[in-house]
């Protein structure tokens, strides 16, 4: 598992009492607003809808505000057009980064991304330039210091039928389809496993060892574009050691 799993985890953990959680709540919105638009609005029915829901839970966002935006997105409630627009670019090192954005102004988030690249020396580049490296996954993150016994997580995870079990320092990271990651947390939760995190994400298939200055103007650009309002997710490929990213941090 890239360092970029690692990096998401550090950032949950701030997340719950951090000032930018309003704007998170804005994030988490949208995507089961477009979901809903796109997939219907049963959660049962839109594995895509059920996923944004569960992540929003996982944020804590209040219930009515995630009805509210189902009904946006199904045209019971109005709301904006969002368009979904992925951008591909290289960071500092050599760094592969996939910009998923949900946005009603694609000129104007086009520049900003740019600006964002440019700062820290990095660049944009053509479709499918970077989106051959990733494969979209579901990743469940399990801290070490609450698991069970590294036998007993394998077999919970094996019965569940998730592909991967990994160590990952400080957390074990499971990695499922994206159809499963549901399936395999009810499993983890059942057995008695806390989660930590789990969503619908891309995980590259090669990483970039980083560390000092690189780390940290990678860092530092995925931190501008996350900030972003219409900006869903980020994904690099970079690999930073834990001690070294929680420095940054």
């Amino acid at each position: 598992m890239s360092g970029h799993s690692k990096w998401n985890t550090i950032k949950r953990k701030k997340a719950v009492q951090d000032t930018k959680r309003s704007n998170m709540f804005a994030k988490l919105l949208r995507a089961i607003e477009v979901a809903a638009r796109e997939g219907g609005g049963s959660i049962q029915g839109n594995m895509t809808l059920a996923s944004a829901v569960d992540k929003a839970r996982d944020f804590s966002v209040p219930q009515e505000n995630i009805e509210r935006a189902i009904k946006r997105g199904t045209g019971e409630a109005p709301g904006a057009k969002y368009e979904e627009v992925t951008y591909e670019g290289f960071g500092p090192g050599g760094v592969a980064v996939l910009v998923e954005v949900l946005t009603d102004n694609r000129n104007r988030i086009g520049q900003e991304i740019r600006h964002a690249f440019q700062r820290q020396g990095g660049s944009l580049a053509g479709p499918g330039s970077t989106a051959r490296i990733f494969t979209r996954r579901g990743v469940i993150v399990v801290e070490k210091a609450a698991a069970p016994e590294e036998d007993r997580l394998l077999e919970i995870v094996l019965e569940a039928r998730a592909e991967d079990l990994a160590d990952s320092e400080s957390t074990w990271d499971i990695t499922t389809e994206p159809g499963r990651l549901k399936a395999v947390r009810q499993s983890l939760e059942s057995a008695g496993v806390e989660v930590a995190s789990a969503e619908v994400t891309m995980v590259p298939a090669t990483t970039i060892p980083l560390g000092g200055a690189q780390a940290r103007a990678v860092l530092g650009m995925l931190e501008s574009l996350e900030d972003m309002d219409d900006v869903q997710g980020v994904y690099a490929n970079f690999d930073i050691p834990e001690d070294v990213l929680a420095e940054v941090g």
